[in-house]
């Protein structure tokens, strides 16, 4: 969560990374729509989580406009405070996210991805260094960290750290090596 000044600053500058880019351009608000959008999401979590005051709200409403229309018009359905920092987001299209998941650092998600509340209104707590493949769904459950959740996968029971899942519903396909 952006808690102050220098988280946005983090924040900004993994995210930044998490798409191979070193520094911000003012020509990526028109070639590089996703890392654009989660600027502007980063921005609106600044203003509406540090800055109460009549400045701060206006701020906030400006960026929460621009953020919400921009996502419209990329497909995303994405509520603040909700991704750590190196959120990377490879393609345009569909990504709904419940706006009680938790989902960690160095997060990667592709087109049609679904988190979403699983029974009993349980929301997901996704680990650090996710991969998640396109038209996959994780709903209510626990995701460990360094997992890799295959394209099309079902996400319905909680997955252990360093795996390969995959299968309607998902199932472990075998266990990733740590990178030394």
């Amino acid at each position: 969560m952006i808690d102050s000044k220098d988280s946005l600053k983090q924040f900004l500058a993994e995210d930044l990374a998490a798409h191979d880019l070193d520094r911000w351009r003012l020509r990526y608000r028109l070639t590089q729509r996703s890392a654009y959008f989660q600027r502007l999401l980063r921005k609106s979590e600044y203003w509406a989580n540090v800055r109460r005051d009549p400045i701060g709200r206006c701020f906030f409403v400006w960026y929460a406009l621009r953020t919400k229309f921009l996502a419209e018009r990329l497909g995303y359905t994405i509520p603040r405070n909700v991704f750590g920092p190196g959120l990377s987001i490879a393609h345009i299209g569909t990504i709904t996210v419940n706006g009680g998941a938790t989902v960690g650092a160095r997060c990667r998600i592709h087109q049609g991805v679904t988190i979403g509340s699983g029974a009993h209104g349980s929301y997901p707590v996704i680990g650090d260094d996710v991969f998640l493949g396109p038209n996959c769904g994780v709903f209510g459950v626990r995701v460990g960290n360094r997992v890799e959740v295959r394209p099309g996968a079902v996400v319905i029971k909680d997955v252990p750290d360093d795996v390969h899942v995959a299968g309607v519903p998902a199932k472990v396909l075998n266990r990733r090596t740590p990178d030394a």
